[in-house]
């Protein structure tokens, strides 16, 4: 599944202009590009490089990321679609937890380039079961803290998860808003929804 995600970013990539490349993500500061390298920018590394990717950035998550971005950011489209094409299949970093990383985070940051381009897709139920349930307990997201005391229940596929005041929605904009994207939770209903809303950064 992971590798299917990223053959769907790569049919994704090969048609966007280079203005589209250029334009904000929804990933506050970097663009398009800079979210495609940073997708990419964990797979070329072996444990040492990756210990020393982490000391670079202080063991924190967002400096971590930073650093890779440094490194993989001043690569072209062509170059960052080449690498893609490397590693379809994760590799490092991103095949833990059986490759739920890479289908987690590779979704979450295709729907970061999709949603402010305007071009939507419809995302296979079989992908979004594991992706909501990584989102929930990932170490780097712990979305799970954000939606603490609610229920969240599906709109369009066979998912609920929590108890409390309800949240419901797509999929997918439930996905987002565990991952802390604020403009999405418009999208969703509930009694919850401004107690989850007041949680999110921004």
């Amino acid at each position: 599944m992971a590798r299917a995600e990223r053959e769907d970013l790569r049919a994704l990539l090969v048609d966007l202009t280079p203005q589209q490349w250029a334009a904000p993500s929804l990933c506050g500061g970097w663009s398009v590009r800079d979210v495609v390298a940073h997708v990419l920018s964990y797979e070329e590394l072996g444990v040492g490089q990756l210990a020393g990717r982490f000391v670079s950035g202080r063991f924190t998550v967002d400096r971590t990321n930073a650093v890779g971005l440094r490194e993989y950011g001043t690569r072209t489209p062509a170059e960052l679609i080449q690498l893609l094409d490397d590693h379809l299949t994760p590799s490092g970093l991103t095949a833990g937890m059986g490759g739920a990383i890479a289908l987690t985070d590779g979704m979450i940051h295709q729907q970061d380039i999709r949603r402010p381009l305007g071009l939507p897709r419809s995302i296979p139920a079989e992908r979004l079961v594991p992706a909501l349930r990584t989102a929930l307990f990932a170490p780097t997201l712990l979305g799970v803290v954000r939606v603490r005391g609610l229920r969240l229940v599906a709109t369009d596929i066979d998912w609920t998860f929590g108890r409390g005041p309800e949240i419901s929605g797509p999929a997918e904009a439930l996905l987002m808003t565990m991952a802390g994207r604020r403009g999405v939770v418009g999208e969703l209903s509930g009694s919850g929804r401004e107690r989850l809303a007041r949680r999110l950064p921004g």
